[in-house]
C-alpha cells in the first residue's frame, strides 16, 4: 500500500510540476522549496517523536557521510532531474522516461560481471531501446518529437532513480526511513536552493499556484511520495517496492491528460508500454524480510 501511494503520489505531483512550469516556475526554484519545507516537516516531527532516531543518526560521522551522499547525489539529483525533464517534455513522458533507470544498471552490472545479459535482461534492453526511440522521434528517425532537453534530463533522472534507491543502504535498516528521508530532503534542498540561485527565481505565486506547488508538489509528492515509497524498499524490498510504484507511469499521464489536457499519440503509448514493461521483465521476488529498526 506504500509503495502504491507513493507512485500514485509521484504521478500527481508530476502534474502538477507541469501545471506550475507552465506558468513560468522555476524548476531549480520549485525542487529546492519542495526539498527543503517537506524536509523541515519531517525533522519537526522527528524531533518531538523519535528523537533518539534523529541524534543516533546525526552522532556517527561515517553515517552523516553515507546521508550527505544519499541527500546530494540521490534525492536532489533525482528531483531536480526530474522536474528539469517535465519542465522540457511533459509530466507523463518525463515520468516514463525514469524507468529506464533499472535498466541501466541491469548493463552497469553485466559490464562489471564481463557477463552477457540473460535473456530476460536482452530482452528488456531491447525494450528499453525501441519504447525510448518511440518516444523521441514516434517512429520517424528524420523528426524529433521529443526534445533534446527533455531527452537528456529524462534519461539523467533515470540514473538518479537508480541511485537514490541504492545510496540509503543500510541507513534506514537501522535508524529509519523517517530520519534518514526527512534528514536527506533537508540537506538536499538547503543545498541545492543555495548553490543553484534559486532563491533570485522566486515567483509570485496565486492561490491556485500556491496550492498545486505545497499541497502537490511538496505534500503529496515529496513529504508523502518519498516517505512512503523509501518505507516500502525498507518494509519489502527494492524488488516488489519498484513493480508496486510502477503505477507512478499511469498516473501522471493520466493527470497531464485529463487535467493538463495534454496531447500523446499513439507512438508515445507505445513506447511507454515498452519502458514499463521491463519493471516485470526485471523483477525479482526474492526480497529481504522486514527489515527491524534498531533505533526507536
Amino acid at each position: 500500500m506504500l509503495a502504491l501511494v507513493g507512485g500514485t503520489g509521484w504521478g500527481f505531483s508530476g502534474a502538477c510540476s507541469q501545471y506550475l512550469f507552465g506558468r513560468g516556475v522555476d524548476p531549480l526554484w520549485a525542487s529546492a522549496v519542495a526539498m527543503a519545507v517537506a524536509g523541515a516537516a519531517l525533522v519537526a516531527y522527528l524531533l518531538v517523536a523519535r528523537r533518539n532516531a534523529l541524534r543516533a543518526l546525526w552522532r556517527c560521522p561515517r553515517s552523516v557521510g553515507r546521508l550527505v551522499l544519499f541527500a546530494l547525489a540521490g534525492l536532489t539529483l533525482c528531483r531536480a532531474t526530474y522536474l528539469l525533464a517535465i519542465r522540457y517534455s511533459n509530466a507523463g513522458t518525463a515520468t516514463v522516461l525514469q524507468y529506464v533507470g533499472p535498466v541501466l544498471i541491469v548493463v552497469a552490472s553485466c559490464f562489471a560481471a564481463r557477463r552477457l545479459p540473460s535473456a530476460r535482461e536482452f530482452v528488456a534492453v531491447l525494450c528499453v531501446i525501441v519504447g525510448t526511440f518511440l518516444l523521441a522521434t514516434h517512429g520517424d528517425p528524420s523528426t524529433m518529437a521529443l526534445s533534446p532537453e527533455g531527452m537528456f534530463w529524462g534519461l539523467v533522472a533515470a540514473v538518479s532513480v537508480a541511485l537514490y534507491s541504492l545510496l540509503p543502504g543500510t541507513l534506514m535498516k537501522r535508524y529509519g526511513s523517517l530520519a534518514v528521508v526527512g534528514s536527506g530532503l533537508l540537506l538536499g534542498g538547503v543545498v541545492l536552493y543555495l548553490v543553484t540561485g534559486a532563491r533570485n527565481c522566486a515567483p509570485q505565486l496565486d492561490a491556485a499556484g500556491a496550492l498545486a506547488m505545497f499541497g502537490g508538489l511538496t505534500g503529496i509528492g515529496t513529504l508523502l511520495g518519498f516517505t512512503a515509497y523509501l518505507t516500502a524498499i525498507n518494509d519489502i524490498g527494492a524488488a516488489k517496492a519498484s513493480l508496486i510504484a510502477s503505477i507512478e507511469t499511469v498516473s501522471a499521464t493520466a493527470f497531464a491528460a485529463l487535467w493538463l489536457r495534454t496531447p500523446f499519440a499513439p507512438m508515445d503509448f507505445i513506447g511507454f508500454a515498452l519502458i514499463v514493461a521491463t519493471v516485470f521483465l526485471l523483477a525479482r521476488f526474492d526480497a529481504p524480510k522486514p527489515a527491524r529498526e534498531e533505533v526507536a
